[in-house]
């Protein structure tokens, strides 16, 4: 496995507490819950920026999310999240995600957000503005 990374490198994080109703039957935090404190993360990321689609005809749906499990999350407590963009496509944003028990890292994701249109339900290029606001949010490249 990998190193993991420091959540000190994304530019937005955010805490998400934990719900007893998110635990199963091993007594830790069900991994389906992991998918949505990646989403509560990208969504505070694209918040945080006023990243709103500039047509009203558009909207964002995530086409993969591909999530490391690297440890289990117990209940009580919260969670920290870490968020940034690794990449901008004609349609797509790829963001890359790590999330935090302490100072533990128990998960990285990877998901690909795609704008599409609402009528034909098709990819359609994001739009200037919106890449100007999405690539303060890029992560520095690493080095090498």
């Amino acid at each position: 496995m990998t190193a993991p990374p420091n959540l000190e490198d994304f530019p937005c994080r955010t805490f998400d507490k934990l719900r007893y109703g998110d635990t199963d039957r091993q007594g830790h935090v069900n991994n389906a819950v992991f998918a949505t404190f990646f989403e509560t993360g990208r969504v505070e990321l694209l918040n945080a920026i006023g990243w709103k689609p500039s047509n009203p005809d558009v909207s964002y749906v995530i086409a993969r999310l591909v999530i490391d499990f690297r440890a289990e999350i117990f209940w009580p407590g919260t969670v920290e999240i870490g968020t940034a963009i690794s990449a901008i496509g004609n349609s797509s944003t790829v963001f890359t995600q790590a999330l935090y028990q302490g100072e533990k890292c128990v998960a990285t994701a990877s998901s690909v957000v795609v704008q599409v249109d609402n009528t034909t339900h098709r990819a359609t290029p994001i739009d200037p503005e919106a890449r100007r606001l999405l690539s303060a949010w890029l992560l520095p490249p690493e080095p090498g």
